[in-house]
């Protein structure tokens, strides 16, 4: 990845490569002067600002960042372009903050106090007056919140607002990543008040007008092993005609959190649930999320349902929407619903295996529509009781992943489809799923790159179709490559967000899609599920209110961006951590990574990755080859290319700045 991210980095700069038909991307031509975008900060200190639907980059100096920080949005005036070298430009406004605040060391300096923030990117330190420590200590791990910064020729002022703990601390550690991107374990007193008396008024008479009762039929639940709250069940029947019935049960969290409650104002905020290695912070209280919301087994509980009447091919011949009451008659976990497959035999195999063979029929269509296979191995941890790694492992998908995934989209989308109809007949606003089709320029980047590692894709109109990508995975399935190019792949393409003007899902091969299936943690689903009990009611959103909703869709897009970085920070630090004990030990790894500076390497197993640093090849000396992405001895000749399984020991783990050294 990292190899491939130095070649998009010297080809914007002109750097010389194969032939290509791209036109060179330094010409910027733009009739406003002022960029909107957000920043990237450099380990130096200097800033970039990649142009809206370009591959064109803006450098901003140190001087010229006017407090601007890592992942801010901002506004950019460009300066006058300059003859044969790059375009520059100033912040003149920042629009929107990354952070609330940054974790670090608090220090003392003569008289000042002073944090210094974990986060590399954060060029300067905060200063932190004697009155607002809030009783920290210097020494200690805590979060301060910049309370006054306008001038970037100062110091940032700011307050301790946590002391987390002993630098290195566990807990300390993964509460900081949480609260630098917004994520708080405790809810404000007035948001616990609602949650607690929602949940002691429990289920009652009149909550159950209107609803269809599913309490009789067969319905069950599959979640991971950890899961502590329940979004979806399944129900089950036979039908006379051979036909199934199959309900997909949502918790109907949206009967509870009602629009601009203390619950609701909450939840917006957080816009979603976050799963660090050790722990989820919820979107809800416990009260609701494990509670009264979650569809636990042997009690009743309020839902959001779809239910179709399917053939055994998989093809709809009724559906119906609505709010429905259920009584969950089994929690399955994925592992012991796979055993009653693997097994032939069990409680509600009849069911299981009806519903896995219709599954994989879905699965199949999806791909001769268009979607692409682009699954990703899930990096799971055991700890010890202080939350020390004793074991990294990769997460195996099974058919029961595979079965629920399948009948979760297609509630997904034929929400959206119903919905989209509906506004066609009644005009009216919806909240949509969507996936741009990739840029064509990385798209072309991504064909070079590929051929430089013996794979030749063809492109139509610009773009590679769905069908070459899922043949290029399916070649590269027992090939140590395989994770390198999926991420790569993945990186090229547009990123999945919310809105209310619907372009389809490029990636899933939708027309229409929507997030309808996770309300306990997802906000957006929260408004599907309003939005479509409006329509089902005869009630249409008023037209000047529209836009309330793209300002949700683009709210909660901006934070499940920031909750996949806690979650993948939280990831990071904990593989830094296991190998941190480990210095000395060989493991067998695979070259993920060829650069001017080092080879980087990612251990089978545990997908730790480090770098084996230039400088450290003693060897001989080594020259870094671009064009086949490997580094060669000139002595001795010997190479090192991408995708080379070897060897290697742990020699040096910095865990403040989350590295690794290898050596070979």
């Amino acid at each position: 990845c990292l190899c491939y991210t130095t070649y998009m980095k010297k080809a914007e700069k002109g750097k010389k490569f194969p032939k290509s038909n791209k036109k060179n991307t330094n010409k910027i031509v733009h009739s406003n002067r002022i960029i909107e975008g957000i920043i990237h900060i450099s380990h130096k200190g200097v800033g970039t600002v990649r142009i809206p639907h370009t591959n064109e980059t803006i450098e901003v100096d140190h001087n010229f960042l006017k407090t601007a920080c890592q992942g801010d949005t901002v506004k950019v005036i460009l300066h006058p372009k300059k003859r044969d070298s790059d375009q520059t430009g100033e912040v003149i406004e920042v629009i929107r903050r990354s952070k609330i605040g940054f974790s670090g060391i608090l220090e003392r300096e003569h008289e000042t106090y002073f944090l210094i923030p974990s986060d590399l990117k954060m060029y300067a330190d905060i200063v932190v007056p004697e009155d607002k420590l809030n009783g920290a200590k210097i020494g200690q791990k805590v979060f301060v919140i910049i309370t006054d910064w306008k001038d970037s020729r100062k110091a940032p002022i700011g307050e301790v607002n946590k002391v987390l703990g002993e630098p290195m601390e566990h807990n300390a550690e993964m509460e900081a990543i949480a609260l630098e991107k917004g994520f708080d374990a405790m809810f404000p007193s007035n948001v616990d008040t609602e949650a607690k008396k929602i949940a002691m008024d429990g289920i009652m008479e009149r909550d159950l007008r209107g609803r269809k009762d599913m309490r009789t039929t067969t319905t069950f639940t599959i979640d991971p092993e950890d899961a502590k709250d329940f979004d979806d069940a399944l129900s089950f029947k036979k039908l006379a005609d051979g036909h199934i019935e199959v309900g997909i049960h949502i918790a109907d969290v949206s009967y509870y959190v009602r629009n601009n409650t203390y619950l609701d104002k909450e939840a917006r905020r957080r816009g979603t649930s976050v799963y660090l290695v050790d722990r989820t912070i919820p979107m809800l209280p416990e009260e609701l999320s494990n509670g009264l919301c979650s569809l636990n087994p042997n009690v009743d509980r309020l839902t959001f349902s779809v239910i179709f009447e399917l053939d055994l091919h998989g093809k709809i011949h009724k559906e119906w929407f609505g709010r429905t009451v259920i009584h969950s008659d089994k929690r399955f976990t994925y592992e012991n619903a796979q055993k009653v497959l693997d097994d032939g035999h069990g409680q509600f195999f009849n069911e299981l295996s009806t519903l896995n063979s219709v599954g994989k029929k879905l699965l199949k269509k999806r791909f001769l529509e268009g979607a692409i296979s682009l699954e990703q191995e899930e990096v799971k941890f055991k700890l010890d009781k202080n939350g020390v790694p004793l074991s990294v492992y990769t997460k195996v998908r099974g058919d029961t992943h595979k079965m629920i995934e399948e009948f979760m989209l297609l509630a997904n989308r034929r929400v959206a489809e119903y919905m989209s109809s509906k506004n066609k007949d009644k005009g009216g606003v919806f909240l949509y799923r969507i996936h741009d089709k990739p840029n064509k320029e990385k798209m072309q980047d991504l064909v070079t790159f590929l051929k430089r590692l013996g794979y030749h894709v063809k492109l139509k109109d610009g773009i590679i179709p769905s069908e070459e990508i899922n043949a290029l995975i399916g070649k590269l399935e027992h090939n140590p490559l395989r994770d390198t190019v999926h991420s790569i792949i993945i990186r090229t393409m547009a990123k999945a967000i919310y809105s209310t003007k619907n372009i389809g899902h490029w990636g899933l091969g939708f027309k229409f899609y929507t997030h309808f299936t996770s309300p306990i943690r997802r906000y957006p689903d929260i408004i599907v599920h309003r939005l479509l009990n409006s329509f089902l009611k005869d009630e249409i959103i008023p037209k000047e209110r529209w836009f309330e909703y793209e300002e949700m869709s683009t709210e909660a897009s901006h934070r499940e961006k920031e909750a996949a970085e806690a979650e993948r920070a939280s990831i990071k630090y904990k593989q830094v951590e296991y190998m941190s004990t480990r210095i000395g030990d060989s493991f067998d790894g695979i070259i993920t990574g060829v650069t001017e500076w080092g080879l980087y390497i990612e251990e089978q197993n545990t997908k730790c990755e480090g770098m084996v640093r230039m400088r450290d090849l003693k060897d001989d000396y080594y020259e870094f080859d671009n064009k086949f992405m490997s580094i060669r001895g000139r002595k001795t000749r010997k190479k090192y290319t991408l995708g080379d399984k070897l060897k290697f020991k742990v020699k040096n783990v910095d865990r403040n700045k989350k590295t690794i050294d290898y050596e070979i």
